[in-house]
Protein backbone atom coordinates (compact mmCIF):
# COMPACT_ATOMS: atom_id res chain seq x y z
CA UNK A 1 0.00 0.00 0.00
CA UNK A 2 1.45 3.63 -1.01
CA UNK A 3 1.91 5.82 2.38
CA UNK A 4 -0.36 8.86 2.03
CA UNK A 5 3.21 10.65 2.85
CA UNK A 6 4.50 9.11 -0.56
CA UNK A 7 1.31 10.75 -2.24
CA UNK A 8 1.94 14.02 -4.52
CA UNK A 9 -0.21 16.33 -2.89
CA UNK A 10 -0.49 17.33 -7.16
CA UNK A 11 -2.99 14.94 -9.29
CA UNK A 12 -1.17 13.86 -12.38
CA UNK A 13 -2.14 15.65 -15.57
CA UNK A 14 -3.62 13.44 -18.37
CA UNK A 15 -1.36 12.71 -20.94
CA UNK A 16 -3.70 14.40 -23.65
CA UNK A 17 -3.13 17.47 -22.29
CA UNK A 18 0.24 17.88 -21.55
CA UNK A 19 1.09 16.20 -25.37
CA UNK A 20 -0.74 19.43 -26.31
CA UNK A 21 0.79 21.56 -24.29
CA UNK A 22 3.78 20.43 -25.74
CA UNK A 23 3.52 20.58 -29.08
CA UNK A 24 2.20 24.23 -28.90
CA UNK A 25 5.23 25.56 -26.29
CA UNK A 26 7.90 23.18 -28.35
CA UNK A 27 6.77 25.72 -31.86
CA UNK A 28 7.39 28.74 -30.04
CA UNK A 29 10.77 27.08 -28.09
CA UNK A 30 11.68 26.31 -31.98
CA UNK A 31 10.73 29.88 -33.20
CA UNK A 32 12.46 31.48 -30.22
CA UNK A 33 15.65 29.60 -31.53
CA UNK A 34 15.49 30.31 -34.56
CA UNK A 35 15.28 33.81 -34.48
CA UNK A 36 18.00 34.22 -32.38
CA UNK A 37 20.20 32.40 -34.52
CA UNK A 38 20.71 29.08 -32.26
CA UNK A 39 18.59 26.85 -34.32
CA UNK A 40 18.37 26.52 -37.90
CA UNK A 41 20.76 29.03 -39.49
CA UNK A 42 19.88 32.14 -41.06
CA UNK A 43 17.11 30.93 -42.61
CA UNK A 44 15.38 30.38 -39.15
CA UNK A 45 14.29 33.78 -39.00
CA UNK A 46 11.30 33.31 -41.10
CA UNK A 47 10.00 30.58 -39.56
CA UNK A 48 7.41 32.02 -37.72
CA UNK A 49 5.63 33.67 -41.08
CA UNK A 50 6.17 30.90 -43.27
CA UNK A 51 4.69 28.46 -40.26
CA UNK A 52 1.48 31.52 -40.35
CA UNK A 53 1.45 31.31 -44.10
CA UNK A 54 0.76 27.71 -43.75
CA UNK A 55 -0.95 26.22 -41.05
CA UNK A 56 -3.38 29.82 -40.36
CA UNK A 57 -6.86 29.49 -41.19
CA UNK A 58 -7.55 31.85 -44.14
CA UNK A 59 -11.20 32.59 -44.57
CA UNK A 60 -10.16 33.37 -48.44
CA UNK A 61 -8.95 29.97 -48.54
CA UNK A 62 -12.31 28.49 -47.45
CA UNK A 63 -14.40 30.74 -49.36
CA UNK A 64 -12.09 29.35 -52.32
CA UNK A 65 -12.87 25.71 -51.46
CA UNK A 66 -16.45 26.27 -50.93
CA UNK A 67 -16.24 28.20 -54.63
CA UNK A 68 -14.51 25.42 -56.55
CA UNK A 69 -15.28 22.78 -54.77
CA UNK A 70 -12.07 21.01 -53.82
CA UNK A 71 -10.75 20.58 -50.67
CA UNK A 72 -7.31 19.95 -50.64
CA UNK A 73 -5.74 18.35 -47.15
CA UNK A 74 -3.26 21.19 -46.85
CA UNK A 75 -5.88 23.41 -46.69
CA UNK A 76 -8.41 21.67 -44.25
CA UNK A 77 -6.44 21.05 -41.86
CA UNK A 78 -6.35 24.61 -41.34
CA UNK A 79 -9.35 24.30 -39.95
CA UNK A 80 -7.34 22.45 -36.61
CA UNK A 81 -3.77 23.48 -36.90
CA UNK A 82 -4.11 27.20 -36.86
CA UNK A 83 -4.78 26.58 -32.83
CA UNK A 84 -0.76 24.84 -32.79
CA UNK A 85 0.86 28.21 -34.31
CA UNK A 86 0.99 31.52 -32.42
CA UNK A 87 1.41 35.48 -32.67
CA UNK A 88 4.09 35.37 -29.99
CA UNK A 89 5.42 33.50 -27.30
CA UNK A 90 3.63 35.32 -24.65
CA UNK A 91 0.37 34.58 -26.83
CA UNK A 92 1.47 31.12 -26.69
CA UNK A 93 2.51 30.76 -23.31
CA UNK A 94 -1.17 32.10 -22.10
CA UNK A 95 -2.65 29.33 -24.14
CA UNK A 96 -0.95 26.92 -22.93
CA UNK A 97 -1.24 27.86 -19.22
CA UNK A 98 -4.93 28.65 -19.87
CA UNK A 99 -4.92 24.68 -21.56
CA UNK A 100 -2.93 22.92 -18.68
CA UNK A 101 -5.71 23.97 -16.28
CA UNK A 102 -8.76 23.55 -17.96
CA UNK A 103 -7.26 20.56 -19.46
CA UNK A 104 -6.63 18.81 -16.12
CA UNK A 105 -10.36 19.47 -14.70
CA UNK A 106 -12.07 18.65 -17.69
CA UNK A 107 -10.08 15.08 -18.28
CA UNK A 108 -10.16 13.99 -14.75
CA UNK A 109 -14.04 14.64 -14.71
CA UNK A 110 -14.65 12.98 -18.32
CA UNK A 111 -11.37 11.59 -19.84
CA UNK A 112 -8.65 11.98 -22.17
CA UNK A 113 -11.18 10.96 -24.68
CA UNK A 114 -13.61 14.12 -24.32
CA UNK A 115 -10.55 16.38 -23.80
CA UNK A 116 -9.39 15.96 -27.35
CA UNK A 117 -12.83 15.94 -29.00
CA UNK A 118 -14.02 19.41 -27.29
CA UNK A 119 -10.17 20.87 -28.73
CA UNK A 120 -10.12 20.18 -32.02
CA UNK A 121 -14.28 20.34 -32.74
CA UNK A 122 -14.15 23.94 -31.25
CA UNK A 123 -11.34 24.94 -33.06
CA UNK A 124 -12.62 23.74 -36.06
CA UNK A 125 -16.25 25.27 -35.39
CA UNK A 126 -15.01 28.39 -34.35
CA UNK A 127 -13.07 28.97 -37.43
CA UNK A 128 -15.84 27.78 -39.39
CA UNK A 129 -17.92 30.68 -37.32
CA UNK A 130 -15.04 33.07 -37.87
CA UNK A 131 -15.45 33.09 -41.59
CA UNK A 132 -18.72 33.13 -41.55
CA UNK A 133 -19.34 35.85 -39.85
CA UNK A 134 -16.50 38.53 -39.75
CA UNK A 135 -14.14 36.61 -43.25
CA UNK A 136 -11.50 39.32 -44.40
CA UNK A 137 -8.35 38.70 -44.91
CA UNK A 138 -7.00 38.69 -41.31
CA UNK A 139 -5.78 35.38 -40.59
CA UNK A 140 -7.17 33.22 -37.57
CA UNK A 141 -4.51 31.89 -35.07
CA UNK A 142 -4.09 31.08 -31.47
CA UNK A 143 -5.74 27.82 -29.72
CA UNK A 144 -7.84 29.75 -27.26
CA UNK A 145 -10.87 29.02 -29.47
CA UNK A 146 -10.21 25.44 -28.49
CA UNK A 147 -9.36 26.06 -25.08
CA UNK A 148 -12.75 28.39 -25.02
CA UNK A 149 -14.07 25.15 -25.88
CA UNK A 150 -12.79 23.53 -22.70
CA UNK A 151 -14.20 26.51 -20.98
CA UNK A 152 -17.35 25.43 -22.28
CA UNK A 153 -16.84 22.18 -20.94
CA UNK A 154 -15.84 23.40 -17.52
CA UNK A 155 -18.44 25.33 -17.13
CA UNK A 156 -21.43 22.80 -17.86
CA UNK A 157 -20.08 20.79 -15.05
CA UNK A 158 -19.96 23.47 -12.78
CA UNK A 159 -23.73 24.14 -14.20
CA UNK A 160 -24.53 20.75 -13.62
CA UNK A 161 -22.89 20.40 -9.69
CA UNK A 162 -24.38 23.50 -8.59
CA UNK A 163 -27.98 22.56 -9.95
CA UNK A 164 -27.48 19.36 -7.36
CA UNK A 165 -26.77 21.56 -4.86
CA UNK A 166 -29.65 23.61 -5.31
CA UNK A 167 -27.88 26.68 -5.78
CA UNK A 168 -28.15 29.21 -8.87
CA UNK A 169 -26.64 27.52 -11.56
CA UNK A 170 -26.07 31.18 -13.28
CA UNK A 171 -23.24 31.53 -11.20
CA UNK A 172 -21.29 28.85 -13.49
CA UNK A 173 -21.11 31.49 -16.17
CA UNK A 174 -18.69 33.75 -14.09
CA UNK A 175 -16.04 32.32 -15.68
CA UNK A 176 -16.74 33.33 -19.13
CA UNK A 177 -18.06 36.80 -18.02
CA UNK A 178 -14.95 37.43 -16.55
CA UNK A 179 -12.96 36.66 -19.78
CA UNK A 180 -15.33 38.08 -22.36
CA UNK A 181 -14.66 41.71 -19.78
CA UNK A 182 -11.21 41.66 -20.03
CA UNK A 183 -10.90 41.12 -23.77
CA UNK A 184 -13.62 44.10 -23.46
CA UNK A 185 -10.73 46.18 -21.53
CA UNK A 186 -8.16 44.95 -24.06
CA UNK A 187 -10.45 45.90 -27.45
CA UNK A 188 -10.99 49.76 -25.48
CA UNK A 189 -7.23 49.88 -24.65
CA UNK A 190 -5.21 48.40 -28.14
CA UNK A 191 -8.02 48.29 -30.72
CA UNK A 192 -11.22 45.84 -31.45
CA UNK A 193 -10.33 41.92 -31.92
CA UNK A 194 -12.59 39.60 -34.23
CA UNK A 195 -11.16 36.63 -32.86
CA UNK A 196 -13.62 37.27 -29.63
CA UNK A 197 -15.98 35.40 -32.24
CA UNK A 198 -14.24 32.19 -32.74
CA UNK A 199 -13.37 32.34 -28.64
CA UNK A 200 -16.97 32.55 -27.75
CA UNK A 201 -18.16 30.07 -30.89
CA UNK A 202 -15.58 27.89 -29.11
CA UNK A 203 -17.00 27.99 -25.92
CA UNK A 204 -20.96 27.55 -26.96
CA UNK A 205 -19.35 24.10 -28.84
CA UNK A 206 -17.76 22.61 -26.06
CA UNK A 207 -20.57 23.66 -23.97
CA UNK A 208 -22.86 21.67 -25.94
CA UNK A 209 -20.42 18.97 -27.08
CA UNK A 210 -19.93 18.07 -22.95
CA UNK A 211 -23.73 17.54 -22.69
CA UNK A 212 -23.13 14.70 -24.84
CA UNK A 213 -19.75 13.93 -23.68
CA UNK A 214 -20.06 14.06 -19.91
CA UNK A 215 -20.17 10.71 -18.05
CA UNK A 216 -23.26 9.14 -18.79
CA UNK A 217 -24.66 12.35 -20.78
CA UNK A 218 -25.59 10.22 -24.10
CA UNK A 219 -27.68 7.83 -22.00
CA UNK A 220 -29.48 10.67 -20.58
CA UNK A 221 -30.30 12.78 -23.70
CA UNK A 222 -31.28 9.43 -25.60
CA UNK A 223 -34.16 9.13 -22.29
CA UNK A 224 -35.05 12.76 -22.92
CA UNK A 225 -35.70 12.17 -26.83
CA UNK A 226 -37.57 9.11 -25.97
CA UNK A 227 -39.61 10.69 -23.35
CA UNK A 228 -40.52 13.56 -25.48
CA UNK A 229 -41.80 10.96 -28.36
Amino acid sequence: MTHPHNESPLNPLPPVVIALFLVIVGIEVMFTLGTRGLLGGPGAVGWRLETLERFAFSSEILAWMMESGRWPVEHVIRFVSYAFVHASFTHALFAGVMLLALGKMVGEAMGSFAVIVIFIVSAAGGALVYAVTVGGTAPLIGAFPAVYGLIGGFTYMLWLRLGQLGENQIRAFTLIGILLFIQLIFGLLFGPNAQWVADISGFAIGFALSIVLVPGGWSKLVDRLRQRN
